[in-house]
């Protein structure tokens, strides 16, 4: 690979590095995970041995057999069918885009200069591959125990929503069924963002009843519309008490 100016001159892939949290002690393969075919093809004339894709491939196998094992051993209850459904629920492009949004990954990238130009460091689809290829990189680097540590720190929260199924930590399903049984209605999101393409910060408001009831933030969509759903279930869980039917307790004579 040609000379790249260390971590310390790159102040982006610096802050990413310190975002894994320490998981890459080596910054050579941080390097080779972050850099798209693009960048290999027009720095390099070639792509197969120095881009990011033989990463990904490990990384892809990785991610599963950590997510998988996570499940198996973490909810015994839960049959083979509902295991993979939360796996696939969670181990997709869409989600690991997610997750490498939230790292800033894409500032990180290194893109040839059309692909930068076309809007490369928001794609959907390289920032999910080289998600894996960070993973791979982490696993070559600090084995099973690194990978895993990770794996569940970045995705411990989506796959225990996961596992919960609709009505569990699903707070959008949950105020939808609440909403429906008290305002025969369905509730409306509002969201707005802030912030460069790379790096926006979204704001959620949910209405019911023609007011609004619950607001929330996150770095996607998707969670800033399920922190303002989680607030509007609380307020309306306060208000209508009869939603949670507690047992009364029993007079004795």
């Amino acid at each position: 690979m040609p000379r790249l100016q260390s971590l310390s001159e790159r102040p982006h892939a610096a802050a990413l590095a310190e975002r894994l949290g320490g998981a890459l002690r080596d910054p050579r393969l941080l390097d080779r995970a972050l850099a798209h075919r693009s960048w290999c093809a027009e720095v390099l004339g070639e792509v197969q041995e120095e881009s990011n894709e033989r990463l990904e491939f490990l990384g892809d196998a990785v991610l599963g057999l950590i997510v998988t094992d996570h499940l198996y051993r973490t909810y015994p209850a839960l049959a083979e069918g509902e295991l993979a459904k939360t796996r696939a629920s969670v181990v997709d492009a869409s989600t690991l885009a997610e997750v490498a949004a939230e790292l800033d990954l894409g500032a990180s990238l290194l893109l040839g200069r059309g692909e930068d130009a076309s809007g490369g460091r928001q794609k959907a689809s390289i920032l999910a591959d080289t998600m894996e290829a960070v993973i791979g990189a982490v696993y070559l680097d600090g084995g099973w125990d690194a990978a895993s540590a990770l794996v569940l720190g970045l995705l411990g929260p989506r796959l225990a929503e996961a596992a919960e199924g609709p009505g569990g930590h699903d707070y959008k399903t949950r105020l939808q069924e609440l909403v429906a049984r008290a305002y025969d209605e369905l509730p409306r999101y509002d969201v707005s963002f802030e912030g460069p393409d790379h790096a926006r910060h979204f704001l959620a408001t949910v209405h019911v009843g023609g007011s609004a009831l619950g607001r929330g933030e996150g770095r996607s969509k998707k969670r800033a519309e399920q922190a303002a759903a989680r607030s509007a279930w609380e307020e309306l869980a306060r208000r209508e008490p009869q939603a949670e039917p507690q047992a009364e307790p029993q007079s004795h004579a």
